[in-house]
């Protein structure tokens, strides 16, 4: 398809996410030869409906059985509408959903079949990118590192940058632009940081039947309980050495610690433990960074990038004031790590993800019709 001597040098890529948050799936195009990034293209967003939320939502944590089959065609029939809507694309990067993350345990658990995707949509796809990372003992996680370093060339970042991730789960990609390539040692450090908007989210969810805390307008309205969140930052994780990787629900104590308090008090202290673990995780960079660019859902929640600021010991700014889109970085990753699975490039390495040495995963599925 794209390794032979007749390939295009620049492939048109058009990646799918479907995060944590669990609110939609998120479409990006860009331009790229799966080394460097010449353009980005046309974006599309599709929100999950309710019952589909309930449904995805449900099958979290199942590895096997209905709920994942439900949540599977919830996934396949959503990635199908929203990425038919674009033309002229050489390949698909497809997330899937993850369900289950157990790196160290039963591995790591994405639906939605790829290959059914390719026959929908006529166009190659490149999915389950996940897997070939742990069982190299790596976490599978976070795995948009290259396309990070790739992004901090592009922006013509000349010291170290961070790009902060605030989906469902936080995570962190230190990145020394001054490096020639992405798997050089030295070049990329990243890891999970911990919770970000998933439990505020799933709180907010059963208390006020919201989808998320707009704007910061309930935290804004409550005051940080300072003892829950000292209990919080004694979770081990935090002092484990990255690289290290999250589930969605690895943090099950947060909702106890918070359940006595007011709406408004459990969403500012969640926000609080949120801003508190990216400070804790910031201690192991191996420099402090020039600037750390926020990406995710996070960044529109003017509390988190306030607590952000304080906490940290340099500027904190949304990905747009370096010309990126945050909504659709992690959509835009898959597609530039999609030709790079397919150029038989290296995806993740150890100090990404812990793998025992460079790899790149991912399944590539051609369209049989």
């Amino acid at each position: 398809m794209i390794k032979g001597q007749n390939a295009k040098a620049v492939q048109v890529a058009l990646g799918a996410m479907s995060g944590t948050s669990l609110d939609g799936v998120d479409a990006a195009v860009v331009h790229t030869d799966g080394v460097t990034i010449e353009a980005f293209g046309a974006e599309a967003y599709r929100a999950y409906s309710g019952a589909e939320q309930e449904i995805l939502t449900t099958a979290l944590g199942h590895w096997v059985g209905p709920e994942a089959e439900a949540a599977a065609q919830v996934v396949e029939q959503a990635h199908a509408e929203v990425l038919a809507g674009f033309e002229a694309v050489d390949l698909i990067g497809f997330h899937g959903q993850t369900l289950a993350h157990e790196p160290r345990g039963r591995g790591t658990c994405q639906v939605g079949d790829g290959q059914a995707l390719a026959e929908k949509l006529g166009v190659p796809v490149v999915w389950d990118f996940r897997t070939a990372d742990v069982e190299l003992g790596g976490e599978g996680a976070p795995l948009a590192p290259f396309f990070h370093f790739a992004c901090a060339k592009w922006i013509g970042a000349s010291a170290p940058v961070a790009f902060l991730n605030l989906g469902g789960v936080g995570n962190i990609t230190w990145v020394d632009p001054g490096k020639a390539a992405a798997e050089e040692e030295g070049a990329l450090l990243a890891f999970d940081t911990g919770p970000a908007n998933a439990p505020l989210n799933d709180l907010l969810r059963a208390r006020r039947g919201l989808g998320f805390d707009e704007g910061g307008r309930i935290a804004a309205q409550g005051t940080v309980a300072t003892g829950a969140l000292e209990l919080f930052l004694q979770e081990a994780y935090f002092s484990r050495v990255p690289p290290k990787s999250l589930d969605r629900n690895d943090f099950p104590e947060m909702m106890s610690l918070v359940a006595e308090l007011s709406d408004e008090d459990a969403a500012a202290t969640m926000t609080a433990m949120c801003a508190a673990s990216v400070a804790q995780g910031m201690a192991h960079c191996p420099r402090p960074p020039s600037r750390v660019l926020v990406t995710g859902g996070g960044r529109h929640n003017p509390v988190l990038m306030e607590m952000l600021r304080v906490s940290l010991e340099c500027p904190v700014v949304p990905v747009e004031e370096v010309g990126l889109n945050g909504d659709m970085l992690e959509a835009q990753a898959f597609a530039y790590l999609a030709v790079r699975v397919a150029r038989g490039l290296p995806t993740s390495c150890p100090s990404t993800t812990g793998v025992m040495a460079l790899v790149g995963g991912g399944t590539v599925s051609e369209p049989t019709g």
